[in-house]
């Protein structure tokens, strides 16, 4: 089948509501929505307190934080699994091969991003956003708060991402969920078997929704920019 045979069929897979496809998708933006919900808060809380306190390790612990943004997936997911197996420390909760075990691996991967993006806008921000917020005698929350309002569109960039890196790894997903049908197998891990396979309809119609799920995320972070400083 050529690329222009596969395309046409990709496109009447998608319209088709062909539900085996769907249910893919499904699978890959339910675990990642689960792992940014929780990676968000995570991610930027620590950013705030490197960037605003200082501790003995601190510096060692942004160098790690910096240097875990170009870490392999597939090194992420033969730590987890390694933790996860019968053998591991966590091995009696059965969480190999499962939904959890994919949201944690992606909220261990989207972490890093959030930290460092986080860090970053928090230590470019205007200083006098906080010395006004304590001039005013607000409280540590409110002062945190106006902090992460002033630099809000660089905390919305680290979460576009954050979750762009986790919808599309596979590394990961591949290794702690298995690319079960119908259970963990997602969009990244379900292009690679069917490329394998030679099934390029299915292939590239879940390359398309990938790449709309992109899309549709960068521009609802352009949309708010836009809306913000009318």
């Amino acid at each position: 089948m050529g690329f222009v045979e596969a395309t046409g069929a990709a496109l009447r897979l998608l319209l088709s509501a062909d539900p085996e496809l769907w249910g893919i998708v499904g699978v890959s933006l339910s675990v990642t929505l689960r792992a940014m919900l929780i990676a968000m808060p995570l991610g930027v809380g620590v950013g705030y307190l490197l960037a605003t306190v200082r501790f003995p390790g601190r510096r060692l612990l942004i160098v790690v934080t910096q240097g875990l943004l170009a870490s392999p997936t597939v090194v992420v997911g033969l730590l987890l699994y390694l933790l996860l197996s019968r053998q591991g420390i966590f091995g009696q909760r059965h969480l190999l091969f499962t939904q959890t075990a994919m949201v944690i691996g992606q909220v261990l991967i989207a972490l890093p991003v959030l930290i460092a993006f986080a860090l970053s806008a928090i230590q470019g921000a205007d200083p006098r956003a906080r010395e006004t917020a304590v001039a005013l005698g607000a409280s540590e929350p409110r002062i945190a708060w106006t902090l992460l309002v002033e630099v809000r569109f660089a905390l919305m960039a680290a979460v576009c991402n954050a979750f762009g890196r986790v919808v599309s790894e596979i590394g990961c997903s591949l290794m702690v969920g298995g690319n079960i049908a119908g259970v963990t197998r997602n969009i990244p891990t379900a292009i690679a078997l069917e490329t394998s396979k030679g099934e390029f309809a299915q292939g590239i119609a879940l390359g398309i929704v990938l790449l709309l799920v992109a899309l549709a995320v960068n521009s609802a972070f352009a949309y708010f920019q836009g809306e913000s400083r009318r």
